[in-house]
């Protein structure tokens, strides 16, 4: 501030030397010699002066311990999430609460660890703070608008909880467990073993269908169209049956046979939905496939129902 005021007194001065009606041309003409000396003397002391200040700040020792502190953190944060799990895999009960803990506990490992750096380690003044804090801030502003909408979108996520890990959710065509939620992106395996990378962005403005919303438990629908004449006694007694003595089933919550009249490839057939609820989120396309082994062999073996009259061509007559 000392060294700014000095300055702004030369150049005042310099500048009433030159303002109509000041000293004679001679005298005016070395007045400005040395008063552009002074000042040019003046503000090379001040970069002398801050040149040094500015060398500290930044200096190569404070960037090592930065990059062993960020490095340092990256291994921690990534042996720790992986430990857990491992842990929530090998324990299924606690399964869904470990895998809820890990975003939080990245985001917040890494925030702990920002902090270090900036404060502990680099320690700019605040004016030199918020100065950067600004321009960086414009810079990243124009630059990554895309990424800040997704960051954003993945805090929403963890605030609002729409869905958490380990949730079955339908976004759009993706259909899948929730495996981790990021800041920039929500990952989801898909029936077919598929890892699928949803940005934040897109799940926060569409809707977001979860299945068991925290639960281990989730309904599964199995979905059969059979022939207008089939006895619909013994057919709801075969599919109750199918689904309630399978190893996969929660008999906890009610397992419920619907039969609904429907028009299917020209021809009105009955449209069976088997509904029951599964132990794990995981046994759904299992339980799914066992029930359709199940009801359609018990329906051939009593008869109910034939060969031809379950075959596509069939209905196409």
């Amino acid at each position: 501030m000392k060294t700014t005021f000095l300055i702004f007194i030369k150049l005042l001065l310099l500048a009433s030397v030159l303002a109509p009606g000041g000293f004679s041309q001679t005298k005016a003409d070395t007045t400005i010699q040395t008063q552009a000396a002074d000042t040019t003397k003046t503000l090379s002391e001040s970069i002398e002066i801050s040149g040094p200040q500015i060398e500290w700040n930044i200096s190569a020792g404070k960037l090592i311990w930065s990059l062993i502190v960020f490095l340092t953190a990256l291994l921690i944060i990534r042996y720790i999430s992986r430990f857990l799990e491992k842990i929530g895999e090998r324990w299924t009960n606690l399964r869904l609460l470990i895998k809820r803990v890990i975003p939080v506990f990245r985001i917040s490992s890494w925030t702990f660890a920002i902090y270090i750096i900036i404060a502990g380690i680099l320690a700019p003044p605040i004016e030199t703070l918020i100065a950067v804090t600004a321009s960086a801030g414009i810079a990243v502003g124009f630059a990554s608008q895309d990424i800040l909408k997704n960051i954003f979108g993945g805090i929403m996520i963890l605030f609002d909880r729409p869905f958490q890990v380990g949730d079955k959710i339908q976004v759009g065509s993706h259909y899948g467990e929730v495996m981790q939620i990021g800041l920039r992106t929500v990952r989801v395996v898909t029936a077919d073993d598929s890892l699928v990378s949803i940005p934040n962005s897109e799940i926060v403005n569409q809707s977001v269908s979860n299945s068991n919303s925290g639960e281990f438990n989730c309904q599964v629908v199995s979905e059969f169209y059979l022939p207008i004449a089939v006895d619909l006694v013994r057919l709801k007694k075969i599919a109750y049956r199918a689904a309630a003595v399978s190893r996969y089933v929660y008999l906890n919550k009610p397992i419920a046979v619907i039969i609904k009249n429907e028009i299917y490839q020209g021809r009105s057939m009955l449209k069976m939905r088997l509904k029951a609820y599964v132990l794990d989120i995981r046994y759904e396309f299992a339980f799914a496939s066992e029930m359709t082994e199940l009801v359609l062999q018990q329906l051939l073996k009593e008869k109910l129902v034939t060969e031809e009259q379950l075959a596509a061509d069939f209905y196409n007559k």
